[in-house]
């Protein structure tokens, strides 16, 4: 299961060994819905090498400003607390989870 990312713990996922994938969607954004399942199925498959998580815009506004998130959904990769890929948009399963085998 996907992480829930809040103002809470961000940071402490931030400052983990692990890379970090951050699905920045909305409730009302129809791509992000689309996504979700394939989000939801990578997260539980790379559960023990990658912290993957979905952070709602409205509700961490913060977070989504210092990543410059404008359009939804928007992935970030993270390695090292350092941004090393941007997806804006819908992505398929297989180019998704080739980010994620990059980040590894």
């Amino acid at each position: 299961m996907a992480l829930n990312i809040t103002n809470e713990n961000y940071e402490a996922l931030l400052s983990d060994s692990k890379p970090l994938v951050i699905d920045f969607w909305a409730v009302w954004c129809g791509p992000c819905r689309a996504i979700a399942p394939v989000v939801e199925e990578l997260a539980e498959e790379y559960a023990d090498k990658v912290n993957i998580g979905k952070c709602d815009v409205e509700e961490c506004d913060d977070i989504s400003a210092s990543y410059r998130v404008r359009n939804v959904p928007t992935l970030v990769f993270i390695k090292g607390g350092e941004v090393v890929d941007k997806h804006v948009g819908v992505i398929s399963k297989a180019e998704l989870k080739a980010k994620i085998d990059a980040l590894l």
